[in-house]
């Protein structure tokens, strides 16, 4: 959670996720910290390509979690939570990373570790994560689903 309000707060997003106004803040600031834009050898060149690759990483981010993104890819997210059982799985801090039987691996935000050893502890922890993670906490398709590709 403090990852997303970070990036929230990164591209002034109160509320929900709107993809226009995200994109049209994520090329100003593409175009404020570019290091292009500062001299060779200068000390503003290396923040700014610490700050590009945080803007850049945070863009990306915030896109996957949007209200538009889970809306085109609802389809695919219920048939693998539906259709498919759950392969691996592990939490860090409040997030939890579930790999499915169909390749698929989702990144659940905010599951506190009382969820997540009732989910452990869980004779049918596929009726369990229907029930109380899928669809209660934000959520994206991981990155390294699709890089394994």
């Amino acid at each position: 959670m403090k990852r997303i309000s970070q990036y929230k707060k990164l591209f002034s997003v109160e509320d929900s996720i709107n993809l226009k106004d995200l994109k049209k803040t994520y090329r100003n600031l593409v175009k404020e910290w570019h290091p292009d834009k500062f001299q060779d050898g200068d000390a503003g060149q290396e923040e700014a390509e610490l700050k590009s690759v945080e803007i850049i990483d945070g863009y990306h981010f915030l896109v996957s979690i949007a209200p538009e993104t889970k809306a085109a890819n609802l389809e695919e997210y219920t048939g693998t939570i539906t259709n498919s059982t759950i392969l691996d799985f592990q939490h860090k801090g409040l997030l939890l990373e579930i790999t499915f039987q169909d390749g698929a691996t989702y990144e659940y935000f905010g599951v506190p570790k009382g969820v997540f050893i009732k989910f452990l502890n869980s004779d049918k922890q596929m009726r369990f994560a229907r029930r109380s993670i899928f669809n209660s906490y934000i959520y994206r398709k991981s990155k390294k689903e699709l890089q394994e590709a």
